[in-house]
């Protein structure tokens, strides 16, 4: 099975606020083909440091986790020990994140004709939508002048 681009998105959650509204978006987003989660994990780091890492495979994960879950279309494992490290040590105290892995499955469709008329993706970049809002204000200011 050929996979569509896939991301890795990790939200973070100061003061551990998550309030699970996100939840009807990504529902919303699987429901429509947009894309198609592969693989997520929660972690939490308490007051003193101590961090706990869940994966929605785990039986006692709790209610996010399991709210979480009914999206995930097959745990692949693309999200890496090294990574979640990675995204415990960027979180403060008291903080929480979901790190969520997801196909592009709305790009399917469009690598298949692409493939069947010869053509290669020669690149795939992503732009964060903060850095376009600074380029833009940069661009602005400089017309200003």
């Amino acid at each position: 099975m050929a996979l569509g681009p896939i991301e890795l998105l990790v939200m973070g959650f100061p003061g551990n606020q998550f309030a699970g509204g996100i939840l009807p978006e990504i529902e919303r987003l699987v429901d429509n083909d947009v894309i198609t989660l592969v693989d997520a994990l929660l972690i939490y780091k308490d007051d003193n440091g101590d961090v706990e890492v869940i994966e929605l495979d785990q039986v006692d994960a709790g209610q996010d986790v399991a709210s979480l879950s009914r999206f995930l279309d097959e745990s692949n494992g693309l999200i890496s020990e090294e990574d979640m490290e990675g995204f415990a040590d960027a979180l403060e105290p008291g903080s929480s994140a979901a790190a969520l892995a997801f196909e592009h499955t709305w790009f399917k469709p469009l690598r298949d004709e692409l493939v069947d008329s010869g053509g290669i993706l020669l690149d795939n970049i992503r732009i964060p939508g903060l850095v376009v809002e600074e380029i833009l204000e940069a661009v602005a200011a400089l017309e200003d002048e």
